[in-house]
């Protein structure tokens, strides 16, 4: 799934079969490419935001969270630093696809000793806050901005909850828990069944789940305003992708605070 989110951000990282995939997608639904940038840009406001009104300065990103598509200074650790009070906002992604890791240590790491990247997989979530650069690099004893990108890839209902209860209970007092997630809410029912024929045949294991189906996950969890929304509507001006009509963005987006 983050090659094929990279393939339709635009990126680079990615194989044929990725870009095939993105444009069997847009055949049956032409929104996928729209979508992956609405959700960028929904990332980016709510690292901006975090770190420029929460005063969060760390932040672990897990999923898609490093697009090669997006230019130098506009990925989500360049964001933080730019609008954060504080000099050493560290950022630390975790991602299970091999080529993903090995391409964002390269092009990252090398450039700043504020940012890390880890191959780690949502599915083993007690390994992987467990990984050492994850329990060193960032402080577990102040508030981190957890995201989470892949949600959708947590078939298993009883899983996905404890992912969420996991990361919620993990995360210090004062943290913040952002989630992005798939739902095909707003696709049209004559087009359903192509989608899901496709969906069938190329990500089968994949989630997608209905605004009623991600409130359960979000239970219990304190949001902030404006609550679970398609992402151009979190906070977004006119110029958002999707912003005229924000259900074609087939994303639900949330932050929640961790008391």
């Amino acid at each position: 799934m983050t090659r094929i989110f990279d393939a339709a951000a635009g990126g680079k990282n990615n194989f044929q079969a990725d870009k095939d995939m993105v444009r069997h997608f847009e055949q049956a639904a032409p929104v996928l490419t729209t979508a992956a940038h609405a959700v960028l840009q929904f990332l980016s406001r709510v690292v901006r935001r975090l770190a420029a009104t929460e005063g969060i300065d760390q932040f672990m990103i897990i999923g898609s969270g490093v697009p090669s598509g997006l230019p130098p200074g506009r990925r989500l650790h360049d964001l933080a630093r730019q609008v954060s009070p504080s000099p050493a906002v560290r950022t630390v992604y975790v991602e299970n696809n091999p080529m993903v890791v090995t391409m964002a240590q390269a092009t990252i790491e090398p450039f700043s000793d504020l940012v890390r990247v880890v191959d780690g997989d949502i599915h083993e979530i007690d390994e992987m806050l467990g990984d050492r650069v994850v329990q060193t690099f960032l402080d577990w004893d102040r508030p981190i901005a957890v995201l989470l990108l892949s949600a959708q890839s947590l078939d298993d209902e009883e899983y996905a909850h404890y992912v969420i209860k996991r990361l919620r209970h993990a995360a210090p007092a004062g943290s913040f828990l952002a989630l992005a997630h798939t739902t095909f809410d707003a696709v049209p029912q004559e087009l359903l069944p192509a989608v899901r024929d496709v969906l069938a045949m190329t990500l089968p294991h994949l989630a997608i789940r209905t605004k009623e189906e991600i409130e359960a996950l979000l239970d219990d969890l304190d949001l902030v305003e404006p609550g679970l929304v398609w992402v151009p509507e979190w906070h977004a001006g006119d110029d958002a992708a999707c912003a005229d009509q924000p259900a074609t963005s087939g994303n639900y987006g949330a932050v929640a605070h961790i008391p």
